[in-house]
Order: structure tokens, then sequence, then C-alpha cells
């Protein structure tokens, strides 16, 4: 059983509800870890169509201090709070992003790559219905290339959704995983995870996207358990709805790979739960 949701949002950015409703959430599904990891601002010119920014900014104090309010409160409760961040790892922004993450005492920090350059690849599905395979194939390169150099900062405890940039193009992806030369480059970047002490997560938010499907794919499962990785689980919950969503299967897959256990992080220090 999972009882960790380390990946969930807020209404400070573009989630639903506030940190007292998820972690109500958090409570009513029997959870004993309950992680908040808003997003972190970013610099202009990393830019959505739909942008919070200035809203995230300016209520960043706000989530501080009711996620450490509740952390306080619940630290020998049934459902702890652990107080983190989700870093967007920004070519060229290495200065902003490890102040950011200076900026308050967090139990623990996911990295997560967005941008390539400075597109959102995220941000719609458009883009991607008109590139080729080919195309696909240098998006793709370029994600794993930025993925291995945002685990080896050393900035981060865990490399969250580690194939997100599969959310608007799946099949194609899939073929560009299959040759060798991909899994190669996908095999640094974990073996990087293992190097740096930090943890793979395993999300059930993709199930929810448009790719319809976990992240990771099966095959970086598979390198994932043979390299003994330490991997964490996510829903990527942007709303009380989605707090531990999907977790059966999450711990049905996971095992499915002989994964026994798993790790959270509490004031940086890992601490392992049985599956």
């Amino acid at each position: 059983m999972i009882l960790a949701d380390l990946h969930t949002h807020t209404k400070y950015s573009h989630g639903g509800n506030t940190p007292d409703e998820m972690f109500a959430a958090a409570e009513a599904r029997g959870l004993a870890y309950m992680g908040f990891t808003e997003h972190s601002p970013r610099p202009v010119g990393f830019d959505y169509t739909h942008e919070y920014r200035e809203q995230l900014t300016r209520h960043l104090p706000d989530y501080e201090r009711e996620v450490c309010a509740l952390r306080a409160a619940h630290a020998n409760g049934p459902c702890r709070v652990l107080f983190g961040m989700e870093m967007d790892w920004l070519e060229g922004q290495e200065d902003y992003t490890r102040a950011s993450c200076a900026a308050f005492d967090f139990d623990y920090l996911l990295g997560s790559v967005h941008f390539i350059g400075h597109w959102g690849f995220d941000d719609g599905a458009e883009p991607w219905k008109a590139f080729s395979q080919e195309e696909c194939d240098k998006q793709y390169q370029a994600y794993f290339e930025a993925w291995e150099r945002m685990i080896l900062s050393g900035l981060f405890n865990i490399a969250a959704h580690p194939d997100l940039i599969k959310i608007f193009s799946v099949e194609q992806f899939h073929i560009w995983l299959a040759r060798p030369q991909s899994q190669a480059l996908v095999g640094r970047g974990l073996a990087a995870i293992k190097n740096m002490g930090m943890s793979m997560e395993i999300s059930s938010a993709g199930i929810r996207k448009a790719c319809r499907e976990i992240y990771p794919a099966p095959p970086i499962m598979l390198m994932a358990a043979q390299m003994g990785l330490p991997v964490s689980f996510a829903s990527d919950a942007h709303g009380t709805e989605d707090v531990a969503y999907g977790f059966a299967r999450l711990a049905s897959y996971a095992r499915a790979f002989g994964f026994a256990e798993y790790t959270i992080f509490d004031r940086g220090q890992r601490i392992v739960l049985p599956l």
C-alpha cells in the first residue's frame, strides 16, 4: 500500500484548492504523508499560454506559511505534512534555480523539466500534431539531455514524471524509446539519479493526461528496476479529487517490476517504506 503522495499543487499556482483542503483529502484517503510541492516561480521568458507567475509569486509566502502551519499542527498525527516545491530546470538559469531551492526550509525538492529552451512543451497538443517522427525524436533527445543535466545539478531529491515529454505523442515516443541509443540516453539519467542519492517518481498523472500512461513507461521502469533505483510515488494532484489518485494501480505497476519499497524525504533525509 502506498501511504505517501509526494507531488501535489494548490490554488496558489493553477490548482483548485487550499493547502488545508488538500490535506483533508489526504487524511480522508488514509495517507501517512502528504507532500506539498507547489510550482516554483519562473523567470520571464519561460511562459505558458495561461501564465500564473504573478499569482504564484504574490502568494508564495502564503503557501509557505500555511503548509508549515499544517506541518507543525500534525507533526505527531496519523498524516504528517512534508513541505516541498517543484522546481523547473531551465537552461541557463541555474543560479535562479539554486536561489529558489534555498528560499525556504524545504523537506525535499522535486526536479522537473517542462521547457525545451523557452518552449513549454506540455502547454498544449497543437505543436505536436504537426511534428514528424524525426522532429519528435529531436525533442525527446533534447528533453532527456536536459533531464540528465537537471539530475546532475545536485539540487533535487526526486526526479518528477520522468517521461513527461510523451504527454502529447505517446506512440511516437515509444518508437523513439525502443532504439538502443535512446535507451542508453535514458539509462544515463537513471544512473545519475542513483549516483546523486535521488529517487525516481512514479506518477499516476499520466493516466489522467492525453498519453493515458503512467509516468514512466514500462521500458524505463524495467531499466530502473534493473539498476535498483529508489522510487517515490505521486499523483501530481491539482485538486482534492486527485490526491492519491490511482495509487492501487501504481502499487501493482511497481510490484510487477520487482519494487518492494519506496522513498520519502523528511528534512532532506531519506526514509524507506515497504510497498
